[in-house]
């Protein structure tokens, strides 16, 4: 292992990075994790945007990637050793699995992703490049049970299995942790008490892990999840059993009682989503185009943009603080050379 690799792999999770996790539930050090990104991540007023907007730069996560998909990774890749085989799942433009691809190879494993088609956009396309340049094996079906099949296949013959999105309750403990740190920079005067924090709805963990998260940090606000992709994965119910699920291995890994979520703490905006996954909409560009212009922050435009235009909506004729939580590192725009 060189020394980049053994900076990343801190065991047990004292590192700073779920520091607020664990000062609320300090059994949970005993939670393989390894550390990943650098944290808190900022926030900063976005008013140039909207009236009480301000944005939570999940983006500034990591390196050589940020978004939210590290923050999950840091504990499904909690144990991984080098030699070992981790295998995924995604579209074709996945930043979950190109997110994988990166830091388990910075692990030392090696990587296979089994993919589905979906729309492309130049910003799906250059992710789906990159998926091909960092993995093993990034082989692509015709569809979504056969990219689940073949993925079944890798595991049944020994390989580390990262579910979609990081969406378990393990993964969702990434988000949890990051409600806790937004609870402590909203103790630091950093920045206001959100009344709404809205967050692109993909396999709903980060969703899960802020509902969750906010109320054990005592975050009296609502979730607004933005639904990005198919219903049948992007769904209330989905949402809340992830929350609950990872509610209930707190409970059992720390003997701590844990507050009932209550159904109304997460609210599912489904006007944005365009009729497909990966497909561009008109209020989605105009959105992302704004916000390049007003804050020089680049967002995709058939994921973030989706949910930033929604909180653009939302905050204009509402009172208190918006909370757009960034989910997609603007870099990888930039490579394209469109953004």
């Amino acid at each position: 292992m060189n020394a980049a690799q053994e900076r990343m792999t801190t065991k047990p999770p004292t590192a700073r990075s779920v520091a607020p996790l664990i000062r609320r539930f300090p059994a949970l050090a005993s939670v393989p994790h390894v550390s990943l990104g650098h944290y808190p991540t900022p926030v900063e007023p976005a008013d140039a945007l909207a009236r009480g907007l301000w944005i939570k730069r999940e983006d500034r996560a990591a390196e050589p990637m940020g978004g939210n998909k590290v923050r999950a990774l840091e504990f499904l890749l909690g144990d991984i050793r080098r030699g070992d085989h981790v295998v995924t799942v995604g579209a074709l433009g996945s930043t979950h699995a190109l997110a994988t691809a990166i830091f388990a190879r910075r692990l030392g494993a090696k990587v296979s992703v089994w993919r589905w088609p979906q729309e492309m956009s130049a910003g799906a396309a250059t992710v789906a490049a990159r998926i091909a340049a960092e993995v093993d094996g990034a082989s692509a079906s015709s569809s979504v049970v056969g990219a689940y099949i073949r993925a079944g296949a890798a595991r049944m013959g020994g390989a580390r299995w990262v579910p979609a999105g990081g969406s378990s309750p393990l993964g969702v403990l990434g988000h949890v942790n990051a409600a806790l740190e937004l609870a402590e920079q909203i103790d630091a005067g950093l920045v206001p008490r959100p009344r709404r924090i809205v967050v692109p709805l993909g396999t709903g963990g980060t969703a899960a892990g802020l509902a969750l998260g906010a109320r054990l940090g005592g975050i009296d606000a609502e979730i607004l999840a933005v639904r990005v992709v198919p219903r049948v994965v992007a769904n209330h119910r989905r949402v809340m059993r992830l929350a609950r699920g990872t509610a209930r291995l707190i409970e059992r890994l720390t003997g701590a009682p844990i507050p009932q979520l209550d159904d109304s703490s997460v609210r599912i905006v489904h006007a944005f989503y365009g009729g497909a996954y990966g497909r561009t909409t008109a209020a989605a560009s105009a959105a992302a185009v704004r916000c390049l212009q007003a804050t020089t922050i680049a967002v995709d435009a058939t994921y973030s943009a989706k949910a930033l235009a929604a909180s653009l909506a939302d905050a204009a004729p509402v009172s208190g603080t918006t909370l757009f939580w960034l989910t997609f590192d603007g870099r990888l725009l930039r490579v394209a050379g469109s953004g």
